[in-house]
């Protein structure tokens, strides 16, 4: 193993789990034998959730502007241990080294936005009548818990941590059991940052720890990031304990190109989003609509494709079942009459065999009623469907079950806000292939993309991660009383 084995983060230490039960931690750059992780057992949860109980008590009541130091110090210790950070993300997930530094570059971005929380919970104070004062407070919630995938090992767990502690409350994480190293690295730097014991613990497992997770009483909200199923159980489940949640399901994201989309910026745009990460995300372009003749575009995003290479500027998917998965539906879709105009099947990279590499594959003439077209592939795969009109393209997106993202490529102002109006998604792009929002903007979709109320980053994590206190103050007698008073 290139890694000692993974352990759990309990009240600032790592900690073996009580179990012997472990899986492997494989590279799909290479097949190469990372680590271990432990599927730990309710004892281990059971630490974790007492020592955030534990420390919430003095975190919770440390000023906000306080609280935020560590995250100033948390930004400094991410820049400066960039590429050691993006250098893990590569290996256990598979990304191209431009990709893992992205995904750091983003974690940084959240990170400010975090320490920007004293200004926008100030709460208010209003004088409601002679000598009365109403105010409204921000006031943390508990011990939270986030559940990540394994797509972005470090960035979706700084969706919720910098927001969820500066705010006050404690934390559980469990990782993906496919990447749990940069959790651990995540852990050491938030300790090194001065963030006390407790504060921030980590579990790893599987399925088991999950339900635990969900069913645990002293666990006040989970969040969960992953496919549309896992995430309607564990909504259920979690609502259904009397807890918070808001659980962030798949995507099938549609771009709608039109006539008169500048091709070069769009073939760039489209083949970017389709591949980018390996297509393993839920804001990646997976169907493009194809309005009227586009066929000079088409042509143009193949040629763009074409420059996509599995090994240098396309990196792994996550493991072998994952690549059956994907070319299983591009072979499904070949043999219902789509037609294959660039084909990633059989990718094998030189020196890599053991790796799990699918090459952009670009597929024309695909029908709605296609598995291809209706569900998540998380590949390299781009399915076109041609429309004769807006209205027909409008149709297509809506009928489809998820609400991540929707795009259009236009250079018609009106036509880009009839589909902004129109198209049933949470974040719309004009133009851009991947529209996720910068912060303080929040990152959420509709539909079977998301379940719960709020987003999980930005302004609106506000609301989820905390409680709102009302208090009414008179102390001067002699103002008299009136109804309002």
């Amino acid at each position: 193993m290139q890694y000692q084995p993974v352990r759990n983060f309990i009240n600032g230490n790592f900690t073996d789990a009580s179990t012997s039960q472990s899986l492997h931690v494989i590279s799909p750059l290479d097949g190469r034998l990372l680590s271990s992780v432990p599927l730990s057992s309710k004892t281990e949860l059971d630490l974790a959730v007492e020592a955030a109980q534990k420390a919430f008590s003095s975190w919770s009541r440390t000023p906000i502007k306080e609280r935020v130091q560590v995250f100033f110090r948390y930004k400094f210790l991410l820049e400066k241990n960039l590429e050691e950070l993006a250098g893990l993300v590569q290996e256990e997930n598979g990304k191209t080294m431009g990709e893992a530094v992205a995904e750091i570059e983003k974690c940084i971005e959240l990170t400010e936005f975090a320490c920007s929380l004293p200004q926008l919970v100030t709460g208010e104070v209003l004088e409601v009548s002679k000598g009365v004062e109403c105010r409204t407070e921000h006031v943390p919630l508990g011990v939270v818990a986030s559940i990540v995938p394994f797509n972005f090992p470090s960035m979706v767990p700084n969706w919720t941590i910098p927001n969820a502690i500066a705010l006050g409350n404690c934390m559980i994480l469990k990782p993906s059991e496919k990447v749990p190293l940069s959790a651990g690295r995540i852990a050491e730097l938030l300790k090194e940052a001065g963030l006390p014991d407790g504060v921030f613990n980590i579990v790893h497992g599987d399925v088991d720890i999950v339900e635990a997770i969900c069913d645990h009483p002293g666990i006040d909200a989970v969040t969960f990031v992953g496919s549309t199923k896992v995430a309607k159980i564990i909504y259920q489940r979690a609502t259904g304990n009397f807890k918070r949640c808001l659980a962030l399901g798949g995507a099938k994201n549609h771009l709608m190109v039109m006539p008169d989309a500048i091709p070069g910026m769009t073939a760039q745009n489209v083949s970017a989003s389709m591949s980018g990460c390996a297509g393993q995300r839920c804001m990646a372009a997976s169907a493009m609509v194809a309005v009227g003749d586009v066929d000079h575009i088409i042509q143009k995003i193949v040629e763009e494709a074409k420059k996509i290479i599995p090994g240098e500027n396309l990196g792994a998917v996550i493991n072998k079942a994952s690549k059956e998965r994907i070319e299983k539906y591009i072979t499904e879709a070949e043999e219902q009459g789509a037609k294959i105009l660039l084909d990633g099947r059989n990718a094998v990279v030189k020196g890599k065999e053991s790796g799990t590499y699918v090459g952009p594959t670009v597929i024309d003439h695909v029908k709605p009623d296609m598995a291809i077209a209706k569900e998540e592939v998380f590949g390299p795969v781009i399915s076109i469907m041609r429309t004769k009109n807006v209205e027909e393209a409008l149709a297509i997106e809506n009928a489809n079950p998820y609400g991540n993202a929707a795009s259009v490529f236009t250079q018609n102002g009106a036509v880009a806000r009839y589909i902004i109006e129109r198209a049933s998604a949470g974040m719309i792009g004009v133009n851009v292939g991947v529209p996720v929002p910068r912060e303080p903007f929040s990152f959420g979709g509709w539909n079977e993309s998301k379940f719960g109320v709020g987003d999980i980053t930005g302004k609106s994590s506000i609301e989820f991660f905390t409680r709102l206190k009302k208090s009414t103050v008179k102390w001067n007698p002699e103002a008299g009383v009136n109804w309002m008073s």
